[in-house]
């Protein structure tokens, strides 16, 4: 062979070894190629901040304050909203919900024009699943699989029993006068379940990972406990009867069965190798409701449906190893409508999305990467009443036509002492940034002018 045609072969040779050693590498990335990770949103229903252990709660909670230990609670969590559909328009969009007019009252809550994180991920390349409660919309067009949810196991509207009907009378405490809730769905066709549903929604969840190992998915895991009815399985029952009063002794029991349920969730992780490369967020959809299931939101003011701390603040943990220090706790004021954006920013970016997010991506505070808090003010409006909370100090209108109250969350959590009297330069500096805030996101001066709205 002549030099030039053996010169020639050796190029040849070295141009098929670079294109074998980069299918090699392109089917295995390096560790710095890692793929997204996988998201795992669970979400309370009507919990107390007062009913998790990790927030000094008496009730034991351990699989639910081991995400805590592995990675951060966020002592100053809120959602959007102090009520079902509020805070889910708001957690699901990323978005303040006033912004596009949710409606709690009516059967179409979320308007087809505002994404939602399924919809986002799902056009990334996302698996995504909702188990359990919905509350979103319940006509054709407005269901999970229509939102950019691949598989739906659950129901569509507010409330469920969770013992199969007919047997509700026979569950060991009932105390709720309650229509049937629905039919229960896998995708579009109803189906009959027989198990607990607590327990039911862990068993969808599980399978769902189980069967999604080799992509990234999005499992959104959103319990109905532990929101009334109250029943609850009598093992549980059994484990907490030296609580004396019935309503708590069967709140503790449905709190402990979705604590079991979402250990079973961590657990599943774990066995398929899954931990590692997932993002796994834990909050309740808004505060305790003391006087329907007996929760507890001490030391907090307040309770669902309100504006104090009660009914806003929540019980909110992120996980995620490697990424998110563990043991850590976050005291800066975050809201759940961070979550769309941190995840969104965790699986390829956010900042450029149409509409706009109002959350910010967590993980560089979490991080140390960014000093100073996510968030200049938060703001609150519903039902007639607003908020704005600014550093440590929180101004609140609990209703359209009341007289402000101004109260230093750091030195008095339970909102006890009104400051307004004695910081009147602060609280008409404060009503101002309301009013402009509310200009902002509702479109009309909501504070000065007192203007009653039905959201």
């Amino acid at each position: 062979m002549t030099p030039l045609r053996d010169s020639r072969w050796q190029r040849l040779q070295l141009v098929a070894l670079t294109l074998l050693l980069g299918a090699c590498a392109a089917a295995n990335p390096t560790p710095t190629e890692q793929p997204p990770p996988n998201i795992v949103l669970i979400l309370a229903d009507d919990q107390g901040f007062a009913d998790v252990g990790v927030y000094g709660g008496a009730l034991p909670t351990p699989n639910i304050d081991a995400i805590a230990g592995a990675g951060v609670r966020f002592s100053d969590g809120y959602v959007s909203g102090p009520a079902c559909v509020a805070s889910r328009c708001g957690l699901l969009t990323g978005r303040y919900q006033n912004r596009f007019h949710c409606k709690p009252l009516q059967d179409e809550p979320l308007p087809p024009s505002e994404p939602t994180l399924a919809e986002r991920l799902q056009a990334r390349g996302y698996s995504t699943a909702l188990v359990g409660k919905w509350h979103l919309g319940s006509t054709p067009g407005l269901r999970p699989l229509e939102r950019g949810f691949d598989e739906f196991f659950g129901f569509l509207r507010g409330i469920h029993l969770y013992y199969p009907q007919g047997q509700e009378r026979d569950a060991p405490y009932y105390d709720f006068t309650l229509e049937h809730g629905g039919e229960l769905y896998r995708g579009h066709e109803p189906v009959t379940e027989t198990e607990y549903l607590t327990d039911a929604f862990a068993r969808e969840a599980v399978d769902f990972i189980e069967r999604h190992t080799d992509r990234p998915f999005f499992l959104y895991l959103s319990f109905n406990a532990v929101h009334v009815p109250l029943q609850a399985p009598p093992e549980h029952l059994e484990q907490f009867r030296y609580i004396e009063q019935p309503a708590r002794r069967a709140l503790a029991a449905m709190n402990s069965a979705m604590d079991e349920a979402v250990g079973q969730v961590t657990q599943s992780l774990r066995d398929n190798g899954l931990e590692e490369n997932t993002l796994l967020i834990y909050l309740s959809d808004n505060g305790g409701s003391p006087m329907s299931n007996a929760s507890l939101n001490d030391p907090l003011r307040g309770a669902k449906s309100d504006l104090y701390e009660g009914g806003i603040r929540i019980p909110f943990l992120m996980q995620w190893k490697g990424v998110i220090p563990a043991g850590s706790v976050y005291d800066e004021p975050v809201i759940s409508l961070d979550i769309a954006s941190t995840v969104l920013a965790a699986s390829g970016g956010y900042t450029s999305l149409k509409p706009r997010l109002d959350g910010h991506n967590l993980l560089p505070y979490l991080r140390g990467e960014e000093n100073g808090a996510p968030h200049d003010l938060l703001f609150w409006d519903y039902k007639g009443q607003s908020a704005l909370r600014r550093g440590d100090w929180k101004l609140l209108l609990p209703a359209a036509d009341a007289q402000p109250q101004l109260y230093n969350l750091r030195l008095d959590i339970g909102e006890a002492s009104d400051l307004s009297s004695t910081h009147p330069d602060l609280t008409v500096e404060m009503l101002q940034a309301l009013d402009d805030y509310a200009t902002d996101i509702r479109g009309y001066r909501r504070v000065l002018q007192h203007r009653q709205d039905d959201n």
